[in-house]
């Protein structure tokens, strides 16, 4: 169902797409948007190792929830900085993209478990994420993407 890489030489391993995801703190999450149109917005992340999901905050409302409603499919986009090979111009990027389903998950105890981790993504202010977590968890919801496709390669811009 899902294609195979056209440039295998360029394929990067599972272990390395997941330290990308569980690495990186932003990409791309595009849904199925109004008229069959791609939706595509930034989005901060949480990879679980423990389940292999992917976690998102959002509001409880607006263009991605109410597209998320109609059709649970999604794909998720992320990249590293890049690296260059000594001597040469060309940036090296390591990207992953995830296909899988979505879902709502708007238990606020749930929501407060999920929050925690991606929260540490960007700070270890333990104070600042306790109070980020109280006064914002009920205005919040988790978005789970389960994958069903999962690849990565490294792209060379030269």
């Amino acid at each position: 169902m899902f294609r195979e890489l056209m440039r295998k030489k360029r394929e990067i391993s599972r272990v390395e797409c997941i330290e990308v995801l569980k690495a990186e703190t932003r990409g791309v999450l595009s849904v199925i948007g109004d008229g069959g149109y791609p939706y595509g917005t930034p989005m901060n992340h949480y990879y679980n190792e423990d389940d292999g999901c992917v976690y998102f905050h959002c509001g409880r409302q607006g263009h991605r929830l109410d597209s998320l409603k109609k059709n649970c499919k999604a794909s998720f986009c992320v990249y590293d900085e890049g690296y260059r090979n000594e001597g040469e111009w060309a940036l090296n990027v390591k990207s992953v993209i995830i296909f899988g389903k979505m879902e709502i998950i708007d238990d606020i105890d749930e929501v407060k478990k999920i929050a925690l981790p991606l929260c540490e993504k960007f700070t270890q202010d333990k104070d600042y994420i306790k109070k980020e977590i109280a006064a914002h968890a009920a205005a919040t919801i988790i978005l789970k993407l389960t994958p069903e496709h999962i690849c990565g390669k490294v792209v060379v811009e030269s």
